[in-house]
């Protein structure tokens, strides 16, 4: 089975988003290392790190991501918003590899006016420095697939297979499919033959071998509709039978899969326990759990 988590808040320090996983005893997590609409932020203090790494010890998580800081673009035509970028990525992946954990999952960027050719250079070039700077890391970046707002690229799988095919050292990527994001921009997840149609395609052009993880959300936007906005699971345009075939795909078994859905402040249920629920409640259906790619 996939392994089933969810975005958790680091108020008062990572380690709390360890501890509220704990608490919903999932063993998939995904955090920010940082305040995520700041280019800055003060070093990890090594407290904060031994403390982080022990609860992930002592609680056999399967999966541990962090998503990057909305700021970076590193498609951007701007020079000095390009060179920030990359010295903000490569903070990124350093926090992400004191922690320890597995996937640093990042949009590619916007180009910004300049064309999607130039842009996916410059986020080629971008990651190849960034790896540069940090040899030897264990932490996988994983290009995540966007919904196309804007001059955004990755809402097409072609954008991904181009920046794969042109970095360096590709075997440090991988891709994060959003379930929202690409059905706003436009490729179907149901029924079953569209999802199949879907993954196909997906195989064709990218490769499944690269797909590392998955950000499960619903959408309150319609088929590409090219707009982000994510809803509770069944409660948006995708409805439930997306997910109900997703989670019991037999090639997927095994792979990290995060709620992004509202937090629903103030509310009395939990919404990230409702949407944990219905995951698992899907499971039930094996119908789907003989997926082939045909």
């Amino acid at each position: 089975m996939p392994y089933f988590g969810a975005h958790m808040s680091i108020a008062g320090g990572c380690h709390r988003a360890l501890e509220i996983a704990q608490a919903f005893g999932t063993q998939a997590v995904q955090l920010f290392t940082k305040n995520s609409n700041q280019w800055h932020a003060r070093p990890l203090p090594k407290e904060d790190i031994a403390q982080f790494r022990k609860l992930q010890r002592i609680n056999k998580f399967r999966w541990l991501l962090a998503h990057d800081s909305y700021l970076i673009n590193l498609a951007s035509p701007d020079d000095k918003i390009y060179n920030r970028s990359i010295d903000a990525f490569t903070v990124e992946l350093q926090r992400a590899e004191q922690l320890g954990l597995h996937y640093l999952v990042a949009h590619p960027g916007a180009h910004v006016g300049s064309g999607e050719e130039a842009g996916i250079a410059r986020v080629a070039a971008g990651l190849d420095e960034v790896h540069r700077r940090c040899p030897g890391y264990r932490v996988k970046v994983l290009l995540e697939t966007t919904a196309g707002q804007g001059s955004c690229l990755g809402h097409r799988f072609e954008h991904l297979a181009s920046i794969l095919e042109r970095v360096a050292e590709p075997q440090r990527l991988g891709i994060c499919l959003d379930t929202c994001h690409v059905f706003a921009a436009g490729y179907c997840l149901a029924p079953e033959h569209a999802y199949r149609a879907t993954m196909r395609e997906f195989d064709r052009v990218v490769g499944l071998q690269h797909l590392l993880a998955f950000h499960v959300n619903d959408s309150l936007k319609p088929l590409g509709s090219r707009i982000d906005r994510h809803a509770h699971l069944g409660k948006g345009y995708l409805g439930p039978e997306p997910f109900r075939l997703l989670v019991n795909d037999f090639r997927f078994r095994g792979r990290p899969m995060i709620l992004e859905t509202p937090k629903e402040q103030g509310k009395r249920k939990n919404m990230d326990r409702v949407n944990l629920r219905f995951l698992g409640s899907l499971l039930k259906c094996q119908q789907s759990a003989t997926l082939t790619a045909k």
